[in-house]
């Protein structure tokens, strides 16, 4: 699916690039949209592979809407409640920060995301 969606981009290529932000001693981030084709579980098996290859910190997880009628078209609407247990196993994966909801973005309160991200990070 990530090639019919990201055709210049592999999914491996994408894990080596968080593997090596995460490794440079910053902290990473990535953020994956739904309703494009995938199951509830391919999203869960897909948190949890970022996570344990990469080590990112923080993850956004929203809705695709579709641009325009050139774009893929939205293959399911993806209910609250499923955006409830992405976010809640993402933070028993080990994510610091999840932000996951119909309408997050990969800039959904950054400001925010990296206030949270700290605060954890100054608790350890």
């Amino acid at each position: 699916m990530h090639s019919a969606v990201r055709p210049q981009a592999t999914y491996d290529r994408s894990m080596q690039v968080l593997t090596r932000i995460q490794d440079s001693g910053l902290v990473s981030k990535t953020g994956i949209m739904v309703g494009i084709g995938e199951t509830d579980e391919e999203v869960l098996v897909m948190l949890a592979d970022i996570r344990e290859k990469s080590k990112t910190e923080i993850i956004t997880i929203g809705q695709y809407l579709q641009p325009s009628r050139n774009h893929l078209p939205i293959d399911r609407w993806v209910h609250p409640d499923q955006f409830a247990v992405y976010k809640e196993k993402g933070l028993e994966l080990g994510f610091r920060v999840v932000e996951s909801g119909p309408l997050v973005r990969s800039s959904y309160h950054a400001e925010e995301q990296v206030r949270e991200f700290k605060l954890k990070q100054n608790a350890e």
